[in-house]
């Protein structure tokens, strides 16, 4: 696919360039000054002008600066002053891109002459061409100063520590290294200012790998041998995104992603959502090894209430087959089980595992019903209509009342905080808090799924979103109309282009990590989209659930809100 100008970030050959060089009477720019500034503006390799002036630095130029730059006290007497020099100085540098040798040191110094004299700082972006010559030509130079590069490179101009010379000498190693850069797929400015950072990589020789990634949101996986895949991942800039792994991140993982990968595929996607719901069904379909979330979902449990039981009880259930009340998936079979707690805090239900014979034959009351904690149907200490009252609390509990379940919890931590028994209290509310949010979470998925088909304008007003069920079904925009599910029957998983089931249905963990995402998209975009149609219902008339949080003072607290 032909790439274009955008893809490529600023074309180099488009950007213009401010070299600057400074000298002062020393190295600190809060007690010395500038004595002279030399500048070069440049455009695609031609010159466009230059800048040159002495400057009064307001003080002795010592013998030192003198033997080194030939700058004497007679030679910037006459000068202007710096607050003379800078508006001239900043209507020349304009807002190109600042190059100098060590040019952080140069814009302290203006930057410092700028806040005395009530001007904001230098916002221009700035190329380091030390940094640069450090990355590009390490082995081939005695160092990096300015002038054993000049003399190591045969630029045309020689430096001698004066502003204009050195300036020259600098916008020629500049042109140097752009043509060396282009060797690591450097083709734009924002590729240029990000290549010293990838100073001792070992895995910079992949970095061709990246030249066909295009500066648009979309989904980027990392291919290893045989083509596996090793990692998917998403990025507002694919291309800005996939080459930070080869500067900014340090992680051992990365550094081992990089070297099994081999290539590196990308899909272009218009939206936050399309790209997210693209990224969650590759992960699960190839399920990477470098993706810590690859296969988290086989691992999501639900809280299932045996309702085919007699006795019905709580149990952490791997799958929600079988007759019975589903709350999940759960993220974890801790969070379930604290969940799981929380309701038999408030309701005692059986917590034995055995059959319940239909003559209660068990000689004394189980443990728990001992401690005062669970009922005992085993040995006739509650009868069947008795317990059914139980089970339909939890039911409601679960579903239309969840404030039969929690209110309980929250008088019972406001009751031990007050006692001072912060640890127990902060145990119910860790129960309260797992509960609260697995029955939000359930709420959030039954919603979507009865909206049925939704369609969602997007904040462009020219793209229309297709949600089937709470699963991306489509997007539109004009003539483009891109099928998610056929998409995703091509990568091989027709699961997920099936459409929904009822409400009444368990949510299948494999559908969990897309409804969760579709929801916070249209949640977070809520005050940017708006809803064309809707087979459903999309909204709720349940009452909102109160949150369970720490108070700064580690004391446990119960707030309602909105969630």
């Amino acid at each position: 696919m032909q790439r274009s100008l955008d893809d490529l970030g600023t074309p180099l050959s488009r950007v213009t360039f401010c070299v600057l060089d400074l000298e002062t009477t020393g190295g600190s720019p809060q007690t010395c000054g500038i004595t002279e500034i030399g500048a070069v503006r440049y455009c695609g390799g031609e010159r466009l002008g230059t800048f040159a002036t002495f400057v009064d630095p307001g003080m002795a130029v010592p013998p030192a600066i003198t033997m080194l730059t030939g700058i004497t006290d007679a030679m910037v007497a006459p000068a202007p002053r710096v607050d003379s020099v800078l508006p001239s100085l900043l209507e020349f540098v304009g807002d190109a891109v600042i190059v100098g040798h060590n040019v952080r040191f140069d814009v302290s110094f203006l930057n410092a002459a700028l806040a005395s004299a009530g001007r904001g700082r230098l916002t221009n972006r700035i190329v380091d061409t030390a940094a640069l010559a450090r990355r590009l030509l390490t082995g081939e130079v005695r160092d990096h100063r300015l002038s054993s590069l000049a003399q190591a490179l045969r630029l045309p101009n020689t430096p001698r520590h004066r502003a204009l010379d050195d300036a020259l000498a600098t916008a020629d190693l500049l042109h140097v290294l752009i043509e060396r850069a282009s060797a690591f797929g450097v083709m734009g400015l924002e590729d240029l200012i990000e290549l010293p950072k990838l100073a001792g990589s070992p895995h910079a020789h992949k970095l061709r790998l990246t030249d066909p990634l295009p500066r648009r949101r979309g989904v980027y996986l990392f291919r290893g041998l045989g083509d596996e895949v090793l990692y998917v991942g998403k990025a507002t800039n694919l291309r800005a995104r996939v080459r930070s792994y080869f500067s900014t991140d340090e992680r051992r993982k990365v550094a081992s992603l990089l070297r099994e990968t081999q290539r590196i595929e990308h899909h272009e996607r218009a939206t936050e959502l399309e790209a997210a719901v693209t990224e969650i069904r590759l992960i699960h379909l190839h399920e990477p090894r470098y993706n810590r979330q690859g296969n988290r979902w086989r691992r999501y449990v639900y809280v299932k209430l045996t309702t085919a039981e007699r006795f019905p009880r709580l149990a952490v259930a791997r799958s929600a087959r079988g007759p019975g009340l589903y709350l999940g998936p759960i993220g974890s079979s801790r969070s379930a089980r604290l969940a799981i707690e929380a309701i038999e805090t408030v309701v005692p239900l059986r917590r034995c595992t055995e059959r319940v014979p239909a003559t209660p034959n068990r000689a004394a009351p189980c443990t728990p019903f001992q401690l005062g904690v669970a009922s005992c149907p085993c040995a006739a200490t509650i009868s069947a209509d008795d317990y059914g009252r139980l089970v339909q609390r939890v039911v409601q509990g679960l579903t239309t009342r969840p404030d039969l379940l929690l209110d309980p919890l929250a008088d019972r931590m406001d009751e031990l905080a007050r006692a001072e028994r912060f640890e127990e209290a902060a145990d119910v509310r860790d129960r309260a808090a797992a509960l609260a949010a697995a029955i939000e979470r359930q709420r959030r998925f039954d919603r979507l799924r009865s909206a049925g088909r939704l369609v969602v304008e997007l904040a462009d007003a020219t793209r229309l979103a297709e949600i089937d069920g709470g699963r991306l079904w489509s997007v539109r925009a004009g003539e483009d109309h891109i099928d998610y599910a056929a998409d995703v029957v091509a990568l091989g998983d027709a699961r997920l282009a099936m459409s929904g089931l009822g409400v009444d249905t368990p949510v299948a963990k494999e559908d969990a990590d897309e409804l969760h995402c579709v929801d916070r998209w249209l949640r977070q975009e809520a005050h940017r989209t708006r809803i064309v149609e809707v087979d459903g219902t999309l909204s709720s008339s349940l009452p909102a659930l109160p949150s369970f949080r720490p108070r700064t003072d580690g004391h446990p607290q119960r707030r309602a809100g909105l969630t």
